[in-house]
């Protein structure tokens, strides 16, 4: 079996999970950055299927950005302009092309935090 990624966002602040985030993820390659999807969150947090499911998951760099800044607004927990947080990049390294990477994030208007999830 070929592995895959996944990801979950959950809103501390309001502790549920942040649906309707917008998430892109990105394969990189010394300056070059190319768009492999974006999606968004459903209820629960998570996409409707893998970022990057087993038929294009590879090894390599990749960077996956989350627009918090949209959510936040959206959800009315956008403070003063410009937002502290508005865009999260998260660069991380896939080395086993046959395990499962999780990459999920928690989020608050001031912080965020981030793991290699199960």
């Amino acid at each position: 079996m070929a592995g895959y990624l996944t990801t979950h966002v959950l809103d501390t602040a309001c502790g549920a999970p942040a649906s309707g985030l917008r998430v892109a993820l990105y394969r990189l390659s010394g300056e070059s950055r190319v768009l492999l999807a974006e999606l968004e969150t459903n209820a629960d947090g998570r996409t409707d299927r893998p970022i990057l499911p087993e038929a294009e998951f590879a090894t390599g760099q990749y960077e996956l950005v989350f627009y918090a800044g949209e959510y936040l607004r959206r959800v009315g927990q956008a403070q003063d302009e410009p937002l502290f947080l508005d865009i999260v990049p998260i660069r991380f390294g896939i080395s086993d092309p046959q395990a499962h990477y999780h990459v999920p994030l928690l989020l608050s208007p001031f912080g965020y935090s981030t793991y290699r999830g199960s």
